[in-house]
């Protein structure tokens, strides 16, 4: 029995050290359209639980335990539009935590069967109210019993962009030698710009940084937010990007079409915005006949989006 439970500890252990330390990759089909420009993309995809929300959920976990607030005792709760959702599910199921989970209904057959096969229990949402119902709804639930659960409340909780500053940018820096010009990324809980921009601008003042939002409230960019038209997480700083681009539904389904065809990676629908944002502000730099090297996330994997049917069109 006890050796069954050290294993159990050391497997469990070895997963959460895989986190984090993905390849920056080359695009250079992507990228060759634009003269003196090179865009790359942090593979966020390869972490273990297939985005790149394993860091912030690994790092809000752990947080949890440290201060007390999470024990044995106690089941993980959260609103999630997935891949944190995803992550806190494999992280429960290795460290051995009950994970519940507020989910909007229209988030995609895949990941809802991943949630249930790492054993999540989820509470599906109003589809029309987005992650912002998932949100209200997972209020409720904690507010409700409050001694029962864990709410580490990824929109509001530091945890999640320090867990970029930790490790991302860091990564980032030291995979280009410091050489990033321009960092690029979608707005959702804001965690990944944060905490990686943060990062970035304390070493390396003369970095650009530039969020992306959906260009409306009503879009088809999971795990995004229009910030003018949504829940504000509380770990948003609206002063911290240098520019910001509004990225339409369509040209990021387009993008991650492009991106299996011409770059060989299967990503998913916001590694694809990612892109989009990526190759506007190189359009730009081109234009003005600037050269840089532009970073971006992929986010996670296109196995979660496969029954989309734009991948059809």
């Amino acid at each position: 029995m006890q050796a069954a439970a050290l294993l159990k500890r050391s497997n469990g252990e070895s997963l959460l050290n895989s986190i984090g330390n993905t390849p920056l990759l080359r695009l250079p089909g992507i990228s060759s359209a634009y003269p003196g420009v090179e865009i790359l993309g942090k593979a966020e995809f390869l972490n273990p639980g297939g985005s790149v929300k394993d860091r912030p959920g690994l790092n809000m976990i752990r947080d949890g335990e440290r201060t007390g607030r999470l024990t044995k005792a106690r089941t993980i709760l959260d609103a999630t539009s997935g891949n944190t959702g995803i992550a806190y599910a494999m992280i429960g199921a290795a460290l051995g935590y009950k994970v519940r989970l507020c989910l909007p209904q229209n988030a995609s057959p895949e990941r809802k069967q991943i949630l249930k096969a790492f054993g999540a229990d989820l509470i599906l949402t109003d589809p029309g109210a987005g992650s912002d119902g998932a949100i209200i709804e997972c209020r409720k639930v904690y507010e409700s019993d409050p001694d029962r659960y864990f709410y580490p409340d990824q929109y509001n909780n530091p945890a999640n962009w320090k867990a970029h500053f930790e490790t991302t940018g860091v990564e980032i820096l030291n995979q280009t030698s410091h050489g990033v010009t321009h960092f690029v990324a979608m707005l959702g809980t804001s965690g990944t710009f944060t905490g990686t921009s943060r990062r970035l601008k304390r070493d390396l003042p003369a970095v650009q940084c530039i969020s992306a939002q959906p260009d409306q409230g009503f879009h088809g960019i999971e795990g995004t937010k229009h910030m003018p038209s949504a829940i504000i997480p509380g770990i948003y700083d609206d002063k911290l990007a240098d520019d910001n681009l509004w990225i339409a539904t369509e040209d990021s389904f387009t993008m991650t079409k492009r991106m299996a065809r011409e770059e060989g990676l299967l990503v998913g629908i916001s590694a694809g915005a990612n892109v989009v944002a990526a190759t506007q502000l190189a359009q730009r730099l081109a234009d003005n006949g600037e050269g840089g090297t532009i970073v971006t996330i992929l986010c996670d994997g296109a196995a979660k989006y496969l029954s989309e049917p734009f991948w059809h069109d």
